[in-house]
């Protein structure tokens, strides 16, 4: 007994030996350990943009600019090089291209005949441009197009020293849609840029075939010559180069140039289809609009001599 006693006790005094001789060893530290974070939720990804299908006509549509765009290339037409030594102008002639395409309206307020002339009109705020595409747009051409889009506004922007962007609380839209979305994108510009309706949408609607592009712009202001508002219309069924040129027709014209002239050369403001962008002539036309010494509401009586001086500073050479 005695002996089991003092090897229990011995087994105890082991023990304790083995814990003090613990207590005096160094202990690594212990990680403290953090309470785990949620965390967020993430949100679900947005479902990817897919372009809705197009209907027969869409296509048909499609297929008709196309072989246009074909058509006008093999003829030598859509050209990118601005003009050139093949096409010279002097100062009398931008003078004279400046009243056609600055004092005439190319349509009448339901596009369905010519326009009459005008007094010169032209933006005093900041144009902001939005893009507003139709579902049948697929997101590649989406893109390509805003990014043109945006490019252009710059070039706008510096050719006129007038303020061009594309962003901000819009008063110039600029459709890309297709027969089947048209509408819809319509309405949503009816809701979005102040001073223009529905009713005063309805003849970008109904395009004609031979239409490619249209654009439509307000003085919805104490000023009638003073533009507030517009809306451009590119159909989505246009082809890479003619969807290009209108984007540089449409929004140039939205400036102000509103007219074309079978005169004019090297222009993208003739019918003809020579050039599909804007030209170094044009560019000189925009700087016309917006020079300070002109202003909205002149007729082209009063504005003429002042063009001459300008086109004069300009090119050089008698006018």
């Amino acid at each position: 007994m005695a002996w089991q006693r003092l090897g229990q006790a011995g087994w105890f005094g082991t023990v304790a030996m083995v814990a003090a001789l613990a207590a005096c060893t160094p202990q690594p530290p212990v990680e403290p350990t953090l309470k785990p974070i949620a965390r967020p939720e993430t949100p679900p990804a947005p479902p990817p943009v897919v372009a809705k299908p197009t209907s027969q006509k869409s296509a048909k549509l499609r297929s008709y600019f196309h072989q246009i765009q074909q058509a006008q290339l093999s003829q030598g037409l859509l050209r990118r090089d601005g003009g050139g030594q093949d096409t010279p102008f002097s100062a009398g002639m931008l003078v004279r291209n400046f009243e056609q395409i600055a004092f005439y309206n190319e349509y009448n307020a339901t596009l369905t005949g010519r326009g009459d002339k005008s007094p010169m009109r032209r933006w005093e705020r900041p144009v902001r441009m939005e893009v507003v595409f139709g579902d049948g747009v697929p997101p590649s051409e989406r893109a390509r197009d805003e990014a043109s889009i945006k490019k252009y506004a710059a070039r706008l922007a510096a050719t006129t020293q007038h303020s061009v962007s594309v962003g901000g609380k819009p008063n110039f839209m600029v459709i890309v849609a297709g027969e089947d979305d048209r509408s819809d994108a319509l309405a949503l510009a009816a809701k979005r840029i102040p001073g223009v309706t529905a009713e005063s949408l309805a003849a970008l609607g109904d395009l004609r075939r031979d239409t490619y592009c249209v654009v439509a712009a307000y003085a919805g202001g104490a000023d009638p010559n003073i533009y507030t508002a517009a809306v451009a219309v590119i159909r989505a069924e246009n082809p890479s180069l003619m969807r290009l040129s209108c984007i540089h027709e449409e929004l140039a014209q939205g400036l102000g140039l509103a007219n074309d002239s079978p005169t004019a050369r090297p222009s993208i403001f003739n019918d003809d289809d020579e050039f599909a962008l804007l030209t170094r002539h044009d560019e000189l036309l925009l700087k016309m609009l917006y020079d300070p010494r002109l202003h909205a509401g002149m007729t082209a009586e009063e504005a003429t001599p002042v063009a001459r001086e300008i086109a004069n500073e300009l090119l050089g050479g008698p006018v």
